[in-house]
């Protein structure tokens, strides 16, 4: 996990009243959303208690149910209220804007009730589900390229050629000034709110919230929250200005933005208080909290703000707060919930996950068991090799149900380790989460120099067989294994016989497109899977 990332203090007292590049004070934004017409096309959404959690925490937990949109997000709001806002002659040639996402569905809702033409561009592998989402509120999709910024690119041609008006997703005053609404329902809906917490993507529904809330009740604090693989406001901040991060991961799919605006990140820099980080885990953890209290399924991105809420809780040591966070969207991918399921209990820290050696012999898992000290077994697996020599011990890969965090795992692996037994914390490591968990019971052939690289995977027709052909037979696969999460992209394993000093076989990933690291080192890797 990592530590909360401040927004600068100096940042938040200057320029109180000037305005940014866009020209916009903070004064216009505020007469901006409070006339905004956004109720033509959203609903005034509940802010609903959450009585378990807020239990758990010692403070009063709020989540407001953006969710219950008819596009299931808080992007409506924007969206309708820019494209409102069109003259005749705009509205006449119609707009459009690149999105695989929950903007392409707020666009598309906000054209058919305004009558307009909208082109929706959506990168070439965006699931079937969403194109047809889109098509049913009555977009017109184009695909194109097979990333976001091919998408993006296209749009912006088609709106120079075609003479249609671009929908920015975030940076646009008037798209801000709609996704504020949502910080004006919630102070009158709760006027003794000490804390809000808001997912940050691009930064629209941040700024947005953050602009009407500091201006109406500004000892009302707004932290914002990224996910750590998108955290692209906290990368900004650091920078003293945008700046683009070289990746992102997709499991927080609604906020993995590379690049925050330029007047969102004005915006946030000057008016939130803080800014939190939180990882895929403590998300998962937070989709099954909103579940098992509100009985509403969360899409990852759609958690991101009640998970910082949690952290910033627990590492302020908060109690008797008022504090809401925002359900920004639940456009979740059905298949995704088998990977958030089981990624919750960690992000809960419930479950620590264990590599430990223990004797091939007869009555070894018995023993193990009651070094435990009673303590659930959550997962155990194990597979016999007859290559295996007599002295060898056998590696297993064993899930154990926690309460303690951190500190119960460092005494579960102590009295291992007391007792005889060799183990490593694989808690924290993403490879023995995604891959290692599934693949016990194969390692490397003696003799055989073998590295190990992790694929971000696209979910589209021909991808295998693209992958296939660029490396070519110059080099055999000793170890593959797919997982897919229910994302846009799914996730690949492989090993290629090859030496440390093979350049070439880089050279050939390079050349892939695909997103990549090395994992020869990992310690799950090398515990589990190599020689």
């Amino acid at each position: 996990m990592t530590e909360p990332a401040a927004v600068q203090p100096a940042a938040r007292t200057a320029a109180t009243s000037a305005a940014g590049p866009t020209g916009w004070t903070r004064s216009d934004y505020l007469k901006e959303i409070l006339r905004a017409p956004v109720y033509e096309a959203a609903e005034h959404t509940p802010l609903q208690p959450m009585e378990a959690l807020s239990s758990r925490l010692g403070c009063t937990v709020q989540v407001k149910r953006e969710d219950l949109q008819a596009v299931h997000s808080f992007k409506i709001r924007g969206a309708y209220n820019a494209m409102r806002s069109l003259g005749e002659q705009e509205r006449l040639r119609g707009v459009v804007t690149a999105s695989a996402g929950n903007h392409a569905q707020g666009v598309a809702r906000s054209a058919a009730l305004l009558g307009m033409r909208a082109l929706i561009v959506m990168p070439t592998v965006t699931p079937r589900i969403k194109v047809d989402a889109v098509r049913a509120l009555g977009g017109e999709v184009r695909l194109a390229g097979d990333n976001f910024d091919a998408a993006k690119a296209e749009a912006l041609r088609a709106a120079r050629e075609e003479g249609l008006t671009y929908i920015a997703p975030f940076d646009d005053p008037r798209v801000i000034a709609g996704q504020g609404t949502v910080g004006l329902e919630l102070i009158q809906q709760d006027a003794d709110l000490d804390c809000v917490f808001v997912p940050v993507g691009g930064g629209g529904l941040a700024s947005g919230v953050a602009v009407l809330v500091k201006q109406l009740m500004p000892e009302i604090r707004v932290i914002g929250v990224e996910h750590e693989e998108s955290a692209c406001l906290s990368a900004a901040v650091l920078a003293g200005q945008p700046v683009t991060l070289t990746r992102v991961g997709l499991f927080a799919e609604g906020v993995a933005v590379r690049r925050v605006g330029e007047e969102t990140y004005r915006l946030c820099s000057e008016l939130l208080d803080d800014v939190v980080t939180v990882s895929s885990d403590e998300v998962s953890a937070a989709v099954r909290d909103i579940f098992e209290d509100v009985r509403a399924i969360s899409e990852p991105s759609g958690a991101i703000a009640l998970a910082g809420l949690k952290r910033y809780a627990v590492d302020h040591d908060l109690h008797d707060q008022r504090l809401a966070c925002v359900l920004s969207g639940a456009n979740l991918n059905f298949h995704q919930l088998r990977y958030i399921s089981e990624r919750s209990e960690i992000g809960e820290q419930r479950e620590a996950i264990l590599g430990v050696r223990i004797p091939e012999e007869q009555g070894s898992f018995l023993r193990f068991a009651a070094v435990l000290g009673g303590r659930s077994v959550t997962e155990f697996n194990y597979r016999f090799s007859a290559s295996r020599t007599e002295a060898e011990p056998a590696r297993i890969f064993v899930g154990v149900r926690t309460t303690g965090g951190y500190q119960e795992r460092a005494e579960i692996v102590a009295d291992l380790e007391e007792a005889g037994y060799s183990a490593i914390d694989l808690t924290e490591d993403e490879l023995a989460k995604v891959h290692v968990r599934s693949m016990i019971g194969g390692r490397a052939a003696a003799g055989v120099a073998e590295r190990l690289f992790s694929f971000l995977f696209p979910e589209s027709p021909g991808a295998l067989l693209h992958f296939l052909e660029v490396l070519g037979t110059r080099w055999n696969i000793t170890l593959f294994h797919y997982r897919t999460d229910g994302a846009d992209y799914g996730r690949i394993l492989c090993a290629f016989a090859a030496g440390p000093d093979d350049t070439e076989l880089t050279e050939h990933m390079d050349r892939l497109g695909y997103t990549y690291n090395e994992e020869t080192a990992d310690p799950a890797a090398r515990f589990f899977l190599g020689r």
